[in-house]
């Protein structure tokens, strides 16, 4: 059993005092974990006035200076990079071969291409008789959640960091070594006292940072629920915010598509951390015409996904977070099995571990474009699967729901898919199976949030223009 009982502000490890804890668990055997012991608002405070103190410092500093400390930190995250992999594995249930690449090895390599960015973002820019220059917007509060705990604290950490801002911190208190790693990683790297604080924490002391007078600026994902209630605390005092919030994306086949290997691409994605991924493809809309060819490749793809031990190299679909987390897509299971779609794969009575907190990888077909299936976001293996007569429907399925995060089309060639995705109101549009880029901003329209991350992107959100004028 771990004990993750210490706070990180100024510099120093300090002991969380509260009472109050949250227990987890392996995702894969329901064994106990340890107990993640909760702040107050009271810590909330100390760590927003250590940013505070240090921000003018941190600034000073200069941007290649502190583009230094982001890379020791990943040269120290990189160190330990094994054993968290083995962490993370437990606390979510993705596989950990997929957890040492995406969950820890891409996150590192985050770190050190923001680092980058330090050398060929400009930070002064002439505007006629203006010189504009790029300001820090200040203190920062990062909020983030369990599903890709290293990779959200990264996607906002970093750029901040490098933006001259200072940071206070909560991590998800249902995976949290993640960011006990990177207190030992700002150790190692020589970060300086208060440049970055980091307090555990539930909703309470996520209410009280945002709520906080002395931050500036709110950089939170989660759901969209919460992102809601966030952003109208913040919006009381004006504070800016970056929100990357819930997501129901589609993929549309296009006639004359490889549909095979859309198919393949798709449950790849929906599936992928047992659909706990904000952007996962859990919509694939097809032509009618196409339905029973992709109802049977449907089935061979989903045959193939193997469920079990996250250890296991063979494992392709691990457990979800909790029992609670379980609960909530079984319910949904549940309704779709009461409004009468056709049951693909998977489904309530599926065979799964006796141990766990498993969900069988599911997939409906024929499903109504108003159901809650098609547009509410799960967060968990299950995909739906709505077909389509003509393109312009098709699109309007995509366009269909309050979410905007991301799309896929599949077409003959790219620039026919390229027609359709420019009509998509979705952040990240993915043509013929594109290769995610991490350079690229991410982020989402409607209810999928506001702001971007991602490249020089992700590190304008942290900085605010100010244009001097001079006399002509």
């Amino acid at each position: 059993m771990i004990e993750w009982n210490q706070h990180f502000i100024d510099g120093q490890r300090c002991a969380v005092s509260d009472g109050r804890t949250v227990r987890i668990h392996d995702a894969a055997t329901e064994t106990p974990l340890g107990d993640v012991h909760l702040g107050n608002a009271r810590d909330v405070g100390q760590a927003v006035k250590a940013a505070a103190s240090a921000l003018t410092a941190w600034q000073r500093l200069g941007v290649h200076a502190r583009a230094a400390v982001l890379r020791a930190v990943a040269d120290a995250l990189e160190l330990t990079g094994q054993a968290l992999a083995q962490q993370i594995s437990r606390e979510v249930g993705m596989p950990l071969k997929l957890v040492q690449r995406i969950q820890v090895d891409a996150p590192v390599a985050a770190w050190r291409a923001t680092a980058a960015l330090a050398g060929t973002f400009a930070f002064e820019r002439e505007v006629g008789h203006s010189r504009v220059t790029m300001v820090p917007v200040g203190v920062v509060a990062a909020i983030t959640p369990w599903n890709y705990p290293l990779h959200q604290i990264t996607g906002k950490l970093a750029p901040a960091l490098l933006a001259g801002c200072t940071v206070v911190l909560k991590p998800s208190e249902l995976a949290p070594a993640a960011a006990a790693h990177l207190m030992s990683a700002c150790e190692q790297a020589g970060m300086p006292p208060g440049v970055l604080n980091i307090v555990w924490g539930d909703g309470e002391v996520g209410e009280a940072l945002v709520t906080h007078p002395g931050v500036q600026m709110v950089s939170f994902t989660g759901s969209t629920q919460v992102g809601r209630k966030v952003a109208a605390l913040a919006a009381g005092d004006m504070k800016r915010v970056s929100m990357e919030l819930g997501g129901k994306s589609p993929a549309i086949v296009l006639p004359g598509a490889d549909l095979a290997r859309a198919v393949k691409a798709t449950v790849a994605s929906c599936f992928l951390n047992a659909g706990q991924t904000c952007s996962a493809t859990t919509r694939l809309i097809v032509p009618r015409t196409d339905y029973p060819q992709c109802r049977a490749l449907l089935a061979d793809a989903v045959a193939g996904m193997v469920l079990g031990d996250p250890a296991d190299g063979a494992t392709r679909v691990g457990p979800l977070l909790s029992a609670l987390q379980r609960e909530r897509v079984l319910a949904h299971i549940a309704e779709a099995e009461r409004a009468g779609f056709e049951r693909i794969a998977g489904g309530p009575d599926a065979a799964v571990p006796e141990r766990g907190y498993f969900v069988a990888p599911t997939v409906y077909g024929n499903v109504s474009p108003d159901s809650r299936l098609a547009n509410e976001e799960i967060f968990g293996p299950v995909l739906a699967v709505l077909c389509y007569d003509t393109v312009d429907e098709a699109i309007a399925l995509a366009n269909g729901t309050r979410y905007g995060l991301a799309a896929t089309v599949w077409a003959s060639d790219d620039a026919s898919a390229e027609v359709v995705a420019n009509q998509l109101r979705a952040g990240q549009v993915d043509i013929n199976g594109a290769r995610f880029n991490a350079a690229a901003p991410f982020g989402g329209f409607g209810m999928s949030g506001v702001g971007r991350e991602g490249g020089v992107y992700g590190l304008e959100e942290f900085l605010e223009p100010r244009a001097v004028q001079f006399p002509q």
